[in-house]
């Protein structure tokens, strides 16, 4: 699927020389097969050869199809999010969040996610990025996944760029209805009242991020809401003012031992941060354990989930 040239400029007329060249340098290596980019040297999500040894291991030992089940278990789980700054007017806000969907990694999975969040009642739709399985190579099927997802969720749909994406995504899946925030910060109104609404471009694979950018829109003490790829920018977002971070990448470890213990970490970011709810500081965080899959299409004591954040100003 390619992008027209005028989409492109319109892509750098808005997030500005310097980001877009960034990105996409990283996304030409990619094409090339040079990894180790980013804040770690090694990302695991790029070692095709673990992935195909994991996929093996699995089918010999005949734990395949369970763990392909579980993939398309998808659970709903539910967060109180206490923020003492809140306007009443948001009291009972609630804001749907999917991350790492992966749409094309199997057949089945965008109707199982469907299936979960066409009848959910919610205020807000977010997606903390990750929408195709690769890091590279053909996009087309993630894209039609995505864009046949998108009439389902309630708009508006807020959303990131996670390491799996390109730039080129954001012309196709804003047309299918998604608003990307590419280090940018929108305003949610509800009556008289306000809070701000900021999103990052990955911060783990790119390193494109801005709080600067996103955090010079919103005025000293308003409720803020940051969403961010990965994790790992929880102390500058903390730093930066932010009361709630919404992130994803982990997928919590995917393939876990019994009790969610993970076998494997992809975030440099501390333990206690891979998956749900977390403080640091005066940040609240949320690290969603993954709507879909990557690498293998299985999952094991770690399901699948999209989660409902309601917004509260009353202590629990």
């Amino acid at each position: 699927m390619s992008v027209e040239a005028d989409a492109l400029d319109s892509i750098i007329e808005r997030i500005g020389e310097t980001h877009f060249r960034q990105r996409f340098n990283i996304q030409i290596d990619h094409a090339a097969e040079i990894f180790g980019q980013g804040r770690t040297l090694f990302h695991i999500e790029n070692a095709e050869w673990i992935m195909i040894f994991i996929y093996w291991v699995l089918r010999i030992s005949r734990f395949y199809q369970r763990g392909l089940r579980n993939v398309k278990d998808i659970q709903i789980t539910e967060n109180i999010v206490n923020l003492p700054e809140l306007p009443d007017a948001f009291e009972g806000y609630t804001i749907l969040h999917l991350s790492d969907l992966h749409l094309d990694i199997t057949k089945g999975l965008t109707e199982a996610i469907i299936e979960r969040v066409k009848d959910l009642d919610y205020d807000l739709c977010v997606i903390t990025g990750d929408y195709r399985a690769s890091t590279s190579g053909s996009y087309t099927l993630a894209l039609e996944e995505t864009s046949k997802l998108i009439p389902y969720l309630k708009a508006p749909v807020y959303a990131v760029l996670g390491n799996h994406d390109f730039i080129e995504f954001v012309p196709t899946l804003e047309k299918a209805g998604l608003c990307f925030l590419l280090n940018e910060t929108v305003v949610l109104e509800r009556g008289d009242a306000d809070i701000y609404l900021s999103g990052v471009d990955d911060p783990h694979l790119y390193e494109t991020d801005n709080l600067h950018k996103t955090g010079d829109k919103i005025p000293g003490r308003a409720p803020s809401i940051l969403l961010a790829h990965s994790p790992e920018i929880y102390r500058r977002a903390a730093t930066s003012g932010y009361d709630f971070m919404l992130c994803g990448h982990t997928h919590a470890g995917q393939i876990c031992l019994p009790g969610r213990i993970p076998i494997l970490n992809n975030a440099n970011c501390p333990r206690y941060m891979v998956y749900g709810p977390w403080q640091f500081a005066n940040l609240q965080g949320y690290t969603s354990a993954g709507t879909g899959s990557c690498g293998v299409p299985a999952r094991f004591n770690c399901p699948p989930e999209v989660t409902l954040h309601q917004l509260t100003s009353t202590s629990t």
